[in-house]
């Protein structure tokens, strides 16, 4: 698998994505742009992790694709991050941090958005349990996402 690259630290510009996130499936996702997709790892897998966030100075727990989101047949690869936090407002241009802590699953192709939606909310709580773990709880803490 990927750990060896893991905890893995990445920064940038919120960028408009896909649309697809808060509009279809109602679970909103903050973007990197494509020169931060670029810089990935090679041997960092595609698919689902969790980790921590940091947004106007505040730390959240999150969940990123990085892929190719194969329901919808994206030709350029993405990494979207679902913060687990409701915002009123859009992001765009803000400055995102991410510490990717572990790996949920790699990616996979659904047979109905309703489908996408069940495996996203399941990866929520998968997420939401390993963050409280205290191997991955004290990441953050990281003076990465603090500075």
């Amino acid at each position: 698998m990927c750990n060896k690259v893991l905890p893995y630290f990445a920064a940038g510009t919120i960028v408009k994505g896909f649309g697809r996130g808060s509009k279809a499936l109602g679970i909103p996702t903050a973007n990197f742009s494509e020169s931060v997709v670029n810089t990935l790892p090679d041997d960092l897998n595609t698919g689902i992790y969790y980790g921590w966030a940091s947004l106007q100075k505040q730390i959240y727990k999150m969940v990123a694709s990085i892929g190719w989101n194969p329901y919808y047949k994206n030709e350029k690869k993405s990494v979207e991050v679902h913060l687990l936090h409701k915002f009123q407002d859009d992001l765009y241009g803000e400055e995102l941090k991410v510490i990717i802590a572990g790996y949920i699953r790699p990616e996979k192709d659904f047979s109905s958005e309703e489908e996408l939606i069940k495996e996203i909310k399941n990866d929520i709580a998968i997420a939401e349990k390993r963050l409280d773990e205290p191997v991955t709880n004290k990441l953050k803490d990281h003076d990465f996402l603090i500075k």
